[in-house]
């Protein structure tokens, strides 16, 4: 109390009680022959991290969403453990391991290099604190606040540091839903279960640990994760863990918006993304929690009707299909067709004001980013490879010259051409155009001069613009039909460009 009393004449923030909110649970060791959980599953990378933990002493278990996948005969994307020791102790033990982090302070285990390395993610057991300290402002507002403290919150509730280790049982209870707060042991092959996780997952249900409304406010994403794993796992919110989630969602104003776009991401690459938006919907959620999905979102949160919606649904479904087939996707080309006809609408607008087609999608694009994605970490890879998808969209209008050769070479060819594919699929622009460069890309050198001279042919045969007679140059002179026809021989041959200068052709023209 003297202490308290002192900290308040000097100014120091109030030290908060965190109330223990989350049940402890009750521990639960189940065996093989009931869990289930088929060894072939397994990353091999993972066990061996559990083995070098447990060798040196410690406990160390596969944990989280891993455990909960493994349990429904999943193979599961990313592994994790948990462990007793510190994040110190564990890098010790490991020829490349880094500690990350600031809010949660984790090790990264790297296995391999190159596009082939694995990372295992390994957390320390968090305890229930007993009590917080309250910070002035945020993540980057507070900073020197924040330093050396294990444990403090935002004036709302909101975790903004959480390293404070104790045992297992209180790790679980600190975990969000039961379903993701289960512990496996690969050796001894028993699941360790303090909430009836194995129970809610067999009955396809989320259910929060502990007082749902408590629990979103001390960290908001675990709404947009409810969302994540409803749409992945085709599960239901339980009544009380549903209760909340509408009134709860303001808080995610508060959250960094680099930690939310990365939600987003995720909520959008799970190979459901469709099923997520229908999720959000559901929840209420359609509308005002991402910029971006807000700019292809009709008012009721669905997708609009026509070739807007045709696009993006498609582009989903691609993405969808390629995730559950194991293959890589790529977040550059999901936003580019997330927020392209909002650049198409921008970029039709600057034109219509006189603005040159190429400066003027440059600026759309600038305006697009501004409003729908803002300054978050890693912008600018994505922005640099969804703006090069953009802008040869343009180029691939000019088919001539040695601008076609250097396309085909760039390093994002294929995905420029993917979009421009989806374009064609959906009516936006004539098929025509994607199947010439794709026989075009493919074709030996022999069909591409032969491509190349087809699209001069077509040129040349377009229809000549029909041209008003000459003025007569002098009161009752006849113009000459020599006169007449000599414009005609002054056509102008737009195809003769320096090389590379495909990227000036005008664009297609937007379909309604």
């Amino acid at each position: 109390m003297i202490k308290k009393f002192i900290d308040k004449l000097l100014g120091k923030p109030a030290v908060a009680s965190a109330k223990k909110t989350s049940p402890l649970g009750k521990r639960v060791e189940v065996p093989a022959e009931v869990h289930g959980i088929n060894p072939d599953l397994l990353d091999e990378r993972a066990v061996k991290v559990v083995k070098t933990l447990t060798d040196a002493g410690f406990e160390a278990y596969i944990v989280g969403g891993a455990v909960r996948d493994l349990l429904l005969g999943m193979r599961p994307k990313d592994f994790d453990v948990a462990t007793n020791a510190t994040p110190e102790q564990v890098k010790g033990l490991f020829r490349r391991a880094f500690i990350i982090g600031r809010r949660f302070r984790i090790v990264h285990v790297v296995h391999g290099r190159g596009r082939e390395h694995e990372v295992i993610e390994v957390s320390t057991f968090r305890a229930l604190p007993t009590e917080s300290e309250s910070v002035n402002g945020n993540e980057k507002t507070a900073k020197a606040e924040l330093d050396g403290k294990h444990h403090a919150v935002d004036a709302s509730g909101r975790v903004l540091r959480d390293n404070v280790w104790g045992p297992q049982i209180e790790d679980a209870a600190r975990r969000d839903f039961t379903v993701n707060a289960m512990y496996y042991d690969p050796q001894r092959r028993l699941v360790v279960d303090y909430h009836g996780g194995l129970a809610d997952a067999k009955a396809k249900l989320l259910r929060m640990i502990g007082d749902p409304q408590t629990r979103y406010r001390e960290d908001p994403v675990r709404i947009i994760r409810a969302v994540r794993f409803a749409a992945k796992l085709g599960f239901e919110l339980e009544k009380k863990t549903l209760a909340p989630v509408k009134a709860s969602s303001a808080l995610l104003a508060n959250v960094p918006a680099s930690r939310l776009f990365d939600e987003m991401i995720k909520l959008l690459q799970t190979g459901h993304s469709l099923a997520s938006i229908a999720q959000l919907k559901k929840l209420g959620l359609g509308r005002g929690v991402f910029a971006v999905l807000d700019a292809m979102l009709t008012e009721t949160g669905d997708l609009p009707e026509g070739i807007r919606g045709d696009f993006v649904r498609q582009a989903f479904e691609d993405t969808d299909r390629r995730v559950n087939e194991g293959r890589g996707v790529s977040p550059s080309f999901m936003l580019a067709c997330m927020l392209w006809h909002e650049v198409l609408d921008r970029w039709t607008k600057t034109r219509s004001a006189g603005e040159p087609p190429v400066p003027a999608l440059a600026q759309a694009i600038d305006a697009v980013f501004d409003a729908r994605i803002g300054d978050i970490s890693g912008r600018g890879k994505l922005a640099a490879d969804m703006r090069e998808i953009w802008m040869m969209q343009t180029r691939f209008e000019r088919r001539s010259g040695s601008g076609v050769f250097s396309l085909i070479e760039q390093p994002r060819y294929r995905a420029g051409f993917d979009f421009l594919r989806l374009r064609a699929d959906v009516g936006e622009i004539d098929p025509a155009l994607a199947d010439w460069w794709e026989d075009f890309a493919l074709g030996s050198d022999d069909d591409r001069q032969a491509l190349l001279a087809d699209a001069r042919a077509s040129q040349h045969k377009q229809p000549r613009v029909a041209r008003a007679p000459r003025p007569e140059t002098s009161a009752g002179d006849e113009t000459e039909p020599a006169a007449a026809d000599a414009p005609a021989k002054k056509r102008r041959r737009r195809r003769r460009k320096p090389a590379g200068g495909g990227e000036g052709a005008a664009p297609a023209p937007a379909a309604e």
